[in-house]
């Protein structure tokens, strides 16, 4: 059953340079992306979403620094379903809730995931996060990568900690197997964006969004290492990506791994986890932040899930095998 909400909602966005000169109901979708293009449109049509206090046709064009002001009385039937899928809570208040997320789930509904994901769970768990955007999500995970997420529970809580991962506050650091043997650690400064052939891939390219990442080395095998990787910002498959784009690819990345490399004369157990392994090897380790509304420091922990684990174990194994 979906979810219906009587609450007013009040959003308001100033059109940054990058979408200056674009129809109004475009540039509306991008602010506004937690509601639908369609449910916009009406809005516009209606005058509850004005610019610079203005009516506008949804075609009309809107410049750059102009304020979007949406002020409508309620929010008709949601389009998401609340449902029972278990959560692993790490911790949770009047304000936020941390989640350790499985590998497997995904976070948003989207094309070809209509239901099923984190945000449907989170519904279900916290009913009056249908009033919250995104049902209070404010940061992703892959499907397949797992570990630390914040949710938000209320719209101040949502706020605030939008704003400390603007102002790159919020610690996420991650725990990556990547094939080949890095020497030394280092940072990573290269924007990402679409792949110019492959949609679903994202590339470091000319005029792509800022991307850091600084990584460094926990352990070498003979042909694999295990590293960590704290993002300075937070771009779609950003260690993924910035992996790869230094010659180091995740172990088990349907995307980017490409061709499949192992250890030479390694034992057939890893030569079979390796090549059978599930998903990006890819897991967020620690989150810290501070609490939205008390300002407090935070952070959590969350252990290595048991194939991360199993493969570190028999890498060891196979670099022992080989020392001498």
């Amino acid at each position: 059953m979906s979810t219906i909400s009587k609450q007013a909602i009040q959003l308001r966005a100033e059109v940054p340079f990058d979408l200056g000169g674009q129809r109004l109901d475009q540039v509306a979708a991008q602010l506004f992306s937690e509601h639908s293009r369609s449910r916009l449109a009406a809005w516009i049509k209606d005058g509850l979403l004005t610019v610079d206090g203005a009516v506008l046709r949804p075609r009309d064009t809107v410049h750059a620094g102009a304020v979007l002001e949406l002020s409508a009385e309620q929010q008709a039937q949601g389009e998401w379903v609340a449902q029972d899928i278990p959560l692993d809570i790490v911790y949770e208040d009047d304000q936020i809730l941390v989640i350790d997320k499985p590998a497997g789930l995904v976070v948003h509904p989207a094309a070809g995931h209509a239901d099923g994901t984190l945000l449907n769970a989170l519904l279900h768990h916290v009913p009056d996060l249908i009033n919250v955007p995104r049902a209070g999500i404010v940061h992703r995970l892959d499907k397949d990568t797992t570990g630390l997420m914040v949710v938000a529970k209320t719209l101040q809580a949502q706020t605030r900690l939008v704003e400390q991962l603007q102002a790159r506050s919020v610690s996420r650091i991650y725990e990556a197997i990547v094939i080949g043997v890095i020497i030394t650690g280092g940072t990573v400064d290269a924007p990402i964006g679409r792949h110019g052939q492959q949609r679903q891939r994202m590339a470091v390219v000319e005029g792509g969004k800022p991307a850091v990442s600084h990584y460094r080395v926990l352990e070498r095998f003979r042909s694999h290492t295990h590293v960590r990787v704290k993002l300075e910002t937070g771009r779609t498959h950003q260690i993924r990506v910035h992996m790869t784009h230094l010659g180091y690819p995740l172990v088990g990345d349907p995307l980017y791994a490409g061709r499949f490399r192992i250890p030479p004369a390694a034992n057939p157990t890893l030569v079979q986890t390796l090549r059978e392994f599930p998903r990006q090897a890819l897991h967020a380790r620690f989150l810290e932040l501070d609490h939205p509304v008390t300002g407090q420091r935070m952070k959590w922990e969350s252990p290595l899930p048991d194939d991360f684990v199993w493969l570190l174990t028999l890498l060891q194994q196979d670099r022992e095998a080989f020392v001498g």
